[in-house]
C-alpha cells in the first residue's frame, strides 16, 4: 500500500499540467455542468477501469449530472463537483439499480494542444444496498481523457469504478465506461 501511495504522489508532483489556466473549465470560467452517460463493465475491482480487456459490457445504464467549480490540488488544475447519478440495471443485473448523490474532485494530470489526461475521487451515498455493494456509503474512482472543443464545451471519455472499499463483506464493486459532454460558462 505504500509504494502504490508514493507511486500515485510522485505521478502528482512530477507531472506537467499547467494550473494558470484550468483546462479543465478554460479561460475566465467559473462554473460548468456536465452529463455523463455510460454503459456497466461487470462488477471487480479498481483495476479493471484501466484495462477494457477485463470489462464485461452488463445491462447496466449510467448517468449522471454534474456541476462543478474550478479549484487546484498540488498546483495542479482541478474541479471540485457535487454529483446526482441513476444507475438503471435490467436482464441478469435486476436488482443492482440505484440512485445516488456525492462530491467529487478530479485533477486534470497532463494536457496538452487541448487534449487532457485525468483521475478523480470521491465519496457517494445511495439510495439502497444490493448484492454487488452492502452498503449505502461507497466511493467513486475515476479516470477520464478529454478534449476542448472550443472555448465552452468538452467533450471526455470516462471510466469510473464505485466500492465501499471493503467496509462490508459484500463489495463486488460497479464499473462504467461512457461519455460526458461538459459546458462552461
Amino acid at each position: 500500500m505504500r509504494k502504490t501511495f508514493l507511486t500515485i504522489l510522485s505521478f502528482f508532483v512530477l507531472t506537467g499540467a499547467n494550473a494558470t489556466e484550468n483546462v479543465l473549465f478554460g479561460t475566465g470560467h467559473e462554473n460548468s455542468f456536465s452529463l455523463y452517460a455510460g454503459v456497466g463493465t461487470g462488477s471487480g475491482s479498481l483495476l479493471k477501469l484501466v484495462n477494457p480487456f477485463d470489462w464485461e459490457i452488463s445491462p447496466m445504464m449510467f448517468l449522471m449530472a454534474q456541476y462543478a467549480q474550478p479549484m487546484t490540488i498540488m498546483r495542479l488544475p482541478a474541479r471540485a463537483s457535487v454529483n446526482i447519478m441513476q444507475n438503471t440495471a435490467g436482464h441478469s443485473a435486476h436488482g443492482l439499480s440505484f440512485f445516488g448523490a456525492g462530491i467529487s474532485w478530479d485533477i486534470a494530470l497532463l494536457n496538452h494542444s487541448g487534449w487532457y489526461l485525468g483521475v478523480g475521487i470521491g465519496p457517494y451515498y445511495r439510495d439502497n444496498r444490493d448484492r454487488w455493494v452492502s452498503s449505502r456509503l461507497f466511493f467513486g474512482e475515476k479516470f477520464f481523457i478529454g478534449k476542448n472543443i472550443d472555448a465552452n464545451w468538452r467533450l471526455e471519455f470516462f471510466t469510473q469504478h464505485f466500492s465501499n472499499g471493503d467496509m462490508t463483506p459484500i463489495n463486488h464493486g460497479f464499473n462504467f465506461s461512457g461519455i460526458a459532454l461538459n459546458y462552461s460558462f
